[in-house]
């Protein structure tokens, strides 16, 4: 078959796909002699949403195959071996999903025809969702994690929930690619698949001298593009590319807004480098501060350019060596909001890069929050604060100091608890106070309100108790509104149950 035909049957079998036809999308890809991964994706895609598990995991077989670093297969592999309840062969594609994604927060698939992007946060979801299905709830609950810190996007909310689900030991539902997506053949190419008539049609003509008796064919004429490009036209793709292109050394995690969370071998974009050391960059479409001295300048050409959207090569870098550098100070010289001004102390910044801890939340239900180890008192309970979108002044934080007795944190206290922090894993006993002595509850499950003097609540809000309407009904103010609520949906907060 000429790559014409198999250009040809590979849209006609997308465009069958797009208008949910899939037998017959199937039965158009499948008669394709030369199937390139991509084709193969698709089939093992549609055999995925027909529950053919058999025939789909062979034919995304094929398509690895055919392309060993196509990520995409991989997760849609792991996602069929899943169904098929293969739980760690599921894992094994899901982890090998990841090492491909070679330390990028995401793979935007559109330039290769697939409208889909393969996020490392969600990969790792899919991960802590197998090795949740084997037991692993502790290897889970760090890949949930980690997952956390590379969030890139509002509509991972998913996460949070996953993480929650697992202190509880709950499962929960896989990310999954949306049925439809395929890979589409390159639009230029489809183009060209209309005949075009270079030559013209020859014309009939005669003499117009009345004593010539000649007629016949009038000479074919070659035919003129109107507009002939005068050189190679640069992808769109390339020409958005600003600054100068740097390589990562070293992992940096973002503690404000305005910085921006890169890792080892990353490729970003120096738009602007301050005098205090800190550079304004661009990564994944995203713009964001980093210590220029974690940076490395590399040259790109237009051919290295043009390689970077092309299938990555087989030589998988080695992590850098040795210790970061350490932070810079001030970043005033690249106009940072206030709030990135903040002065921390030479100390704290040591403590902050030496160790990453895992501190737990008890309050009514656990939360997790990954953050670095010798933070103030103060920071940790605006930390705190935000995760369970309390107020800071009714916030009463305590620890266990031995088997059976708990004290309350303060500043002088918290140097004394981050020294018994264990394996990197610290745990806290967050209660509530209120300054006219009623009671908190916390919401057991979410109250969505169906009458006007309802009030609505998610599952760990809390809830300020005002009055008793009845046995079954209580009104309460929550986030600044008043109204009414089903008592069972609510329970009494730790503090108020022991007084």
């Amino acid at each position: 078959m000429s790559f014409v035909n198999t250009i040809r049957q590979w849209d006609e079998g997308v465009a069958f796909a797009d208008t949910r036809d899939w037998a017959t999308a199937l039965r158009v890809l499948l008669d394709i002699e030369e199937m390139n991964s991509k084709i193969y994706f698709n089939i093992g895609c549609i055999r995925l949403i027909n529950k053919e598990l058999d025939d789909a995991e062979k034919a995304f077989d094929n398509s690895i195959c055919k392309d060993e670093h196509l990520a995409v297969a991989f997760f849609q592999r792991g996602i069929t071996f899943y169904k098929k309840l293969k739980f760690e062969e599921s894992l094994g594609d899901f982890q090998k999903t990841f090492t491909e994604l070679r330390g990028n927060q995401l793979i935007d698939y559109n330039p290769l025809g697939l409208r889909y992007k393969l996020y490392a946060c969600e990969v790792l979801h899919n991960i802590a969702l197998a090795q949740a299905q084997l037991g692993q709830w502790e290897k889970a609950q760090e890949s949930l994690l980690t997952a956390l810190s590379l969030k890139t996007e509002s509509k991972h909310g998913h996460i949070d929930k996953a993480l929650e689900s697992v202190l509880k030991q709950k499962l929960f539902e896989p990310v999954e690619i949306r049925a439809g997506v395929l890979f589409r053949p390159n639009k230029n190419y489809v183009a060209e698949l209309e005949k075009k008539d270079y030559l013209g049609k020859a014309k009939v003509v005669a003499s117009i001298i009345p004593e010539d008796d000649f007629s016949g064919f009038a000479p074919l004429q070659p035919q003129v593009e109107e507009e002939v490009p005068t050189k190679q036209k640069i992808p769109e793709v390339l020409r958005a590319l600003e600054g100068e292109p740097h390589s990562v050394l070293y992992e940096f995690i973002a503690e404000t807004a305005e910085e921006l969370t890169v890792l080892p071998g990353n490729i970003v974009f120096v738009l602007q480098k301050g005098a205090d050391n800190w550079a304004s960059v661009i990564f994944n479409g995203k713009t964001g501060l980093v210590p220029y001295n974690f940076l490395e300048p590399v040259e790109i050409t237009l051919s290295s350019k043009q390689e970077l959207q092309e299938a990555p090569n087989n030589d998988i870098p080695a992590p850098p060596r040795g210790k970061p550098p350490s932070r810079p100070g001030n970043r005033a010289a690249l106009e940072p909001s206030p709030k990135a001004n903040a002065v921390k102390t030479s100390d704290e910044d040591d403590m902050i890069e030496s160790q990453m801890c895992i501190l737990k939340v008890q309050f009514g239900y656990t939360v997790a929050i990954h953050t670095a180890m010798g933070l103030s008192y103060s920071t940790v309970l605006d930390r705190i604060s935000k995760k369970l979108n309390l107020p800071l002044d009714t916030i009463i934080l305590s620890y266990k100091k031995t088997a059976s007795h708990r004290v309350n944190v303060d500043e002088l206290e918290m140097d004394n608890i981050w020294r018994s922090a264990q394996n990197g894993r610290l745990t806290l006993w967050c209660d509530v106070k209120d300054k006219e002595n009623r009671p908190f509850f916390v919401a057991r499950h979410t109250y969505e309100a169906t009458q006007p003097e309802d009030l609505e609540f998610c599952q760990g809000d809390v809830i300020t108790v005002l009055s008793k309407v009845n046995e079954q009904w209580l009104e309460g103010q929550c986030k600044g509104k008043v109204g009414i609520f089903p008592a069972c949906f609510v329970d009494q907060s730790m503090s108020q149950q022991r007084n």
